[in-house]
């Protein structure tokens, strides 16, 4: 897992360590000392910690004008032991959400597992993004059977035109916009 580090071709356009409104602003990362464990397994340093055990993220971009975010994740997302939503939710997501974020891409090519628990964070943070949505791409086939087992894929939206396996081939901008163009049809349905 070391090996494995967020997704680094946007720095250019975005990055949470030299954005002075982003909760990472100015944080140093090592390129060689590997501080960081899930279950015992190093992870790269470049990824940003919520308090989790088991969950670490990456804010790949954040646009305070069209209040849309873009987050890749590594690790467990556990509910059940650690209970991650919340800690997403009070550390991360409730800062931009204060901040008018409204569009939530969710990359999860990284998460291994999902243990579920209560859906109240997932409500919240749903209804509080009534002018916008909640994206998951990229996770692993069993991963969203589990969210879908413990109901929370009724606040995601996944699968369809959204599997979008070629989001790297994106500018984050256009992927926001490609994922905005397919919400507006589903929403228009």
């Amino acid at each position: 897992m070391h090996l494995v580090e967020p997704y680094y071709r946007w720095q250019e356009v975005y990055s949470s360590e030299i954005d002075e409104h982003s909760p990472y602003f100015e944080v140093e990362h090592s390129e060689f000392e590997f501080t960081d464990t899930i279950y015992g397994y190093c992870i790269h340093p470049q990824w940003d910690s919520i308090d989790s055990e088991t969950l670490y993220l990456k804010v790949l971009y954040a646009n305070y004008t069209t209040g849309s975010i873009i987050i890749e994740f590594i690790g467990e997302w556990n509910d059940t032991l650690h209970n991650d939503v919340m800690l997403l939710k009070r550390n991360l997501l409730d800062y931009y959400l204060l901040q008018g974020f409204q569009k939530f891409v969710l990359i999860g090519e990284n998460v291994f597992n999902f243990h579920g628990s209560e859906d109240d964070y997932y409500e919240e943070w749903f209804d509080e993004c009534e002018d916008g949505w909640l994206v998951a791409i990229g996770f692993q086939d069993h991963v969203l059977q589990e969210m879908s087992d413990f109901g929370i894929d009724y606040y995601f939206n996944y699968r369809g035109e959204l599997e979008l396996d070629n989001w790297r081939s994106f500018y984050p901008n256009k992927l926001i916009e490609k994922i905005d163009e397919v919400m507006s049809r589903r929403i228009d349905l």
